[in-house]
């Protein structure tokens, strides 16, 4: 039988770059002792208040289809947090969508196709590859470079360039670095975006994870707004990822051409879920404070403790639920180093699984207790010195 083309694109991207995890998972249901550093899951429950709003609205009788674009509350919540940032935003700007890989691949489908460039950041997040080239376009990687933090340099944006670059898929704070972009970094790179006509589409859910400074983005500069698409959720922000509520914000125009691809593909979200996603956007709860506090914490123990183990670097992050390790000076690569250590105890992932890149790094997240943390660093401690 025949398969659609995108099949073939696709078929490298799925689960081969999870095969740590999967391993790890395998491992553990045979009774084996393993710390899990590999998936970036939130370690603490989502508020006691969000389960009784969704409950409630089920009971109300929330449970039928939806409007495609979303339901309206959950547009005016979303429109209204976006306002705060560039006023003007409202409801028609909004299209929900069931977690930020929905709306990142709808997002990518509505603007590329066959011979599009896409520009991204390399190390980058595991799923970026099979968006990029789902719609037939391709990637263009531009190097994050650790003796600048890992954040996209504009000056290296520029260099890559193509007569085929169409859009910036931008990611701050970043998967799985942990960097952040200044205020300065992201006016370069809007303007380098500007000069060459580039959409960019700003991946932004690690945004309420900042552990020091301030989150910057190119959605809030109004000569952007045209060429800018912020999308997100309630995954990290509120400790929610399974129930998959998300969203994209951008320009009335492209809102309404994405519009009849949103519908085609799912029609709306589950009225009880978004609103409870209402609920959450509108009220002061102090989840990402918590995990803010705990995976600051977390990152700068695995940072101060395995940094000192000869033949590591650890890059310290400044957000989000993981920290990467440089690992070359073991004299063994990320993918080697991350097998070997599975055996050891610790599973992480390989940097293998993050681009062209990231070979030599590894990636541990921040969503263990306190107590894993230090008992996985005692492991690879262990590790290393008998290597």
């Amino acid at each position: 039988m025949k398969y659609a083309a995108i099949t073939e694109r696709l078929a490298h991207t799925g689960g081969a770059k999870w095969a740590i995890h999967q391993r790890c998972r395998a491992m553990k249901a045979e009774g084996a002792d393993i710390i899990e550093l590999t998936i970036g899951e939130p370690d603490q429950p989502p508020d006691p208040q969000l389960f009784e709003v969704c409950h409630q609205s089920m009971l109300a009788g929330r449970t039928g289809y939806s409007s495609g674009r979303g339901e309206q509350e959950l547009l005016e919540a979303i429109a209204t947090r976006y306002a705060r940032r560039r006023p003007g935003v409202d409801a028609a700007n909004v299209l929900c969508f069931p977690g930020t890989q929905t709306a990142l691949f709808a997002t990518m489908m509505a603007l590329t196709g066959p011979g599009d460039g896409v520009l991204v950041g390399d190390p980058f997040y595991a799923t970026y590859e099979g968006v990029i080239l789902a719609s037939g376009a391709h990637r263009e990687s531009v190097a994050l470079r650790p003796e600048y933090g890992f954040r996209l340099n504009a000056d290296d944006l520029e260099a890559a360039i193509t007569p085929q670059s169409r859009v910036l898929l931008l990611n701050s704070p970043h998967n799985p670095t942990g960097a952040v972009l200044t205020a300065d970094d992201v006016a370069k790179i809007g303007a380098v975006c500007k000069k060459h006509d580039l959409w960019i589409i700003a991946d932004e859910v690690y945004e309420e994870l900042v552990f020091d400074g301030t989150f910057a983005s190119p959605f809030d500069n109004p000569d952007l707004a045209d060429r800018v698409i912020a999308v997100s959720s309630i995954s990290k922000s509120h400790a929610a990822p399974g129930f998959r509520s998300g969203w994209a914000v951008g320009p009335h125009e492209f809102c309404e051409k994405l519009l009849p691809l949103s519908e085609t593909m799912l029609f709306g979200n589950q009225p009880f879920i978004a609103d409870m996603t209402a609920f959450a956007l509108n009220s002061d709860l102090q989840t990402s404070a918590r995990m803010r506090e705990s995976y600051k914490y977390r990152a700068n123990l695995f940072a101060d403790t395995l940094g000192k183990l000869e033949g590591i670097t650890a890059y310290r992050p400044q957000a989000g639920m993981f920290i990467v390790l440089d690992v070359a000076g073991t004299g063994l690569d990320g993918e080697k180093f991350a097998w070997r250590l599975l055996e050891a105890g610790v599973a992480v992932m390989p940097g293998s699984s993050f681009g062209d890149n990231a070979g030599n790094l590894v990636r541990l997240s921040l969503t263990v207790p306190d107590e894993s943390v230090v008992e996985a660093c005692n492991r690879i401690a262990r590790f290393v010195e008998n290597l």
